[in-house]
């Protein structure tokens, strides 16, 4: 892979219907919200990050803001994470790859995302993560992925497009990649 911009697209546009409440903004045992420890994870191994939200949240935008993300609202957002993911690797055309990762998995190790973005230098077309053979996240795609990336739609997110490819897998020892929120139970421990 030629030199560029490795960016971060970060979906943060979901309604959290099955948690009850803005999850995003629900904080961990730290104190710190769910979102901005997904977003410093992400953050410390990427050349920059485009936050992806729903129209007029305007405290989760002003938090992910103030951690340094260039924050985008979708007016589609309700279309589903294929449709968030397309808006965002829109936002951020001129890249190398885009590393997308979620805002409700909080665990991911900076170092993790790191060898995932290693990867992607060395030339994988698409790189993630796997801990004990799971694949997990973030998955990022090299700037050949670009016109698949922006004709996605729905809630499928990018299923479709590693379903067609070769997915370098990075060993992880990392549980985080496959540990999401869902309901306020998943909080804890």
């Amino acid at each position: 892979m030629t030199g560029g911009p490795i960016v971060g697209v970060f979906l943060a546009a979901g309604r959290s219907v099955r948690f009850g409440s803005d999850k995003l903004l629900a904080p961990l045992g730290d104190g710190t919200p769910l979102a901005v420890a997904a977003l410093g994870n992400l953050s410390a191994a990427v050349d920059g990050v485009i936050a992806v939200v729903r129209p007029g949240d305007a405290a989760l935008a002003a938090a992910l803001a103030a951690q340094g993300a260039r924050v985008t609202e979708f007016a589609g957002a309700a279309e589903g994470m294929g449709a968030s993911l397309a808006w965002g690797v829109r936002s951020a055309p001129i890249a190398a790859a885009w590393l997308v990762a979620l805002a409700d998995m909080p665990w991911i190790r900076p170092a993790t995302v790191g060898r995932v973005v290693d990867a992607l230098r060395r030339g994988a077309s698409i790189a993630a993560p796997a801990w004990q053979g799971r694949q997990g996240h973030p998955v990022g795609f090299s700037a050949r992925h670009y016109a698949a990336l922006i004709a996605l739609g729905g809630d499928i997110g990018a299923k479709r497009v590693i379903e067609r490819h070769e997915v370098f897998p990075v060993d992880a020892e990392d549980a985080g990649v496959v540990r999401d929120v869902d309901v306020p139970q998943d909080l804890g421990g």
